[in-house]
């Protein structure tokens, strides 16, 4: 397994180049001018000189060539020096990082967890109860689930909750650590809106995976033996049909991180995904791209993790 491990964290680096690349090119690609924006701002007011706006551009490395720009982008990022703000003096990527990937991941974690203790349950008793009224009617949720987009669901969520029960996002953050029952109460709603697709797919691969699972020979076996059926379900069963749970739940590690940026948005959560949204609309050039990579270095992280899980579930699994 260690071999396997180190062949995945090889194959890392051909992905990351490739993801600086296409991210590298799309902010160039996109409208707009960051150091025109340095000089007259977002409502486009200030006049300028073509001397001042050279000297941005030299600032700002953008007058030199873009294999030039790419290269000396992707030499700080080998050093870990994710370049710094180009509209906020001494304003680091790494800084603004430290303090908002665990927020991002708070979420990201909570949505996860919600999903799991819902999704699971849900999913197991859909297939020992198949075609009853109970079936159909988680039918109808996780289709709606998966058919309703992340950010619409926020939306009708803080409509909702504004119209009929006075709530609105708090404009404050306040950390975990600091006041646990405060942030949870912040917290606990952009979660749910988040884990809400994430659960009615995960609910639907269960569902799938447990129907197969206890058609099988050992099912049977382990019945006729006078097993009760809570522990043929859940010991023999659910394991078995585990599997293809974890392989989707990374997928939808990934899913979260892309919702979050707009569920953040929405809710005022000072995360990455709303820093990413700023900074695209700043054209914020090193706080983008360096944001996009590091988010798929962790998206890496977590499929590799869940491929190692295998092992743990299913003995029969083996990495050569």
């Amino acid at each position: 397994m260690a071999v396997y491990a180190l062949k995945r964290l090889l194959l890392f680096i051909p992905t990351l180049v490739m993801v600086s690349f296409v991210i590298f090119g799309v902010m160039r690609i996109i409208p707009g001018d960051p150091a025109l924006l340095v000089l007259v701002g977002d409502q486009g007011e200030g006049s300028y000189t073509q001397e001042e706006y050279d000297a941005v551009k030299a600032r700002l490395g953008l007058d030199k060539s873009l294999g030039e720009q790419y290269g000396r982008w992707m030499w700080r990022v080998i050093k870990l020096d994710f370049g710094a703000s180009f509209f906020y003096y001494n304003v680091t990527v790494a800084d603004e990082l430290k303090v908002r990937i665990p927020i991002t991941g708070q979420l990201a974690i909570m949505a996860m967890l919600m999903s799991f203790v819902i999704a699971v349950p849900l999913g197991v008793l859909s297939a020992v109860k198949q075609d009853t009224w109970f079936d159909y009617v988680a039918k109808v949720v996780t289709i709606s689930g998966v058919a309703l987009p992340t950010f619409w669901v926020g939306i009708l969520m803080v409509f909702f909750l504004s119209r009929y029960f006075d709530y609105l996002p708090p404009l404050g953050y306040v950390d975990l650590w600091e006041n646990p029952w405060v942030n949870l109460q912040q917290m606990i709603f952009p979660a749910l809106a988040l884990a809400f697709n994430n659960t009615a797919f995960t609910a639907r691969v269960t569902r799938s995976s447990m129907l197969e699972v206890l058609r099988e020979d050992y099912i049977r076996t382990a019945r006729s033996k006078g097993l009760v059926e809570m522990a043929v379900v859940f010991r023999h069963a659910l394991k078995n049909a585990f599997l293809p749970v974890i392989t989707v739940s990374a997928w939808q590690f990934s899913r979260l991180i892309g919702g979050a940026v707009l569920i953040e948005v929405i809710f005022q959560v000072p995360g990455v995904g709303r820093l990413l949204i700023e900074s695209t609309l700043r054209r914020d050039l090193d706080f983008v791209q360096s944001i996009i990579l590091v988010t798929a270095g962790l998206v890496l992280m977590v499929n590799l993790t869940t491929d190692l899980a295998y092992g743990w579930l299913n003995p029969r699994v083996r990495y050569a």
